[in-house]
């Protein structure tokens, strides 16, 4: 199975993330934000979802050991968990890919958990350290980077969805969702052929 490098995590951590597609939830949350607090907010939530996946990170092993959980099977649920996540980026539905999340001011949910630091991105640095431990300040740092393009991502979010309008926006999200496909088609074929291997 092939190590991921910093490059590699980096641009996962961003598909699955996908800043971008959150564009659109973000954009209608933010009207009821005053511009004075947006910064603020949007440095508290970005900081809670990094809190939490390094947390992930730091004690992903222990988390495997405690649930009798092996590598397979985590590689096998973040592929599913990365495929149903795909399929509704691919066919976005009315609520978006985390459901109807528009209600009132964002604090931590939805916008730290789950937009940020949802199911996928939870089992995605997961696997990583699962796959390479002794790499976690390589994985930090691609988390890191990741939470940063998002947080500037998110600052500019009004500007870009202007700039880009709907339906490019849509077409990108769209375009994320098929690579994502791939990835995780990919992670549920290693992990069957990991599976398959052990017997």
């Amino acid at each position: 199975m092939a190590s991921h490098t910093f490059l590699s995590a980096f641009i996962l951590l961003l598909l699955v993330i996908d800043p971008l597609g959150g564009i659109p939830l973000f954009v209608a949350m933010m009207k009821k934000v005053p511009k004075a607090r947006r910064w603020r907010m949007i440095i508290r939530e970005v900081s809670v979802a990094f809190v939490v996946l390094v947390t992930f990170m730091l004690f992903g092993q222990k988390f495997l050991e405690v649930m009798h959980l092996s590598q397979t099977s985590l590689g096998i649920a973040g592929g599913v968990i990365l495929f149903l996540i795909a399929l509704r980026m691919v066919f976005p539905h009315p609520d978006g890919v985390f459901g109807d999340t528009s209600e009132g001011e964002p604090y931590i949910v939805p916008l730290a958990i789950p937009l940020l630091a949802g199911p996928s991105a939870l089992a995605t640095v997961l696997l990583l350290v699962s796959r390479d431990p002794e790499r976690m300040e390589v994985w930090v740092a691609a988390l890191a980077l990741t939470m940063l393009i998002c947080a500037l991502t998110l600052a500019f979010s009004e500007k870009i969805s202007q700039v880009l309008g709907a339906q490019v926006t849509t077409a990108f999200e769209r375009l994320m969702g098929l690579i994502l496909t791939a990835i995780a088609v990919q992670m549920l074929l290693d992990g069957i052929r990991q599976y398959l291997d052990s017997l």
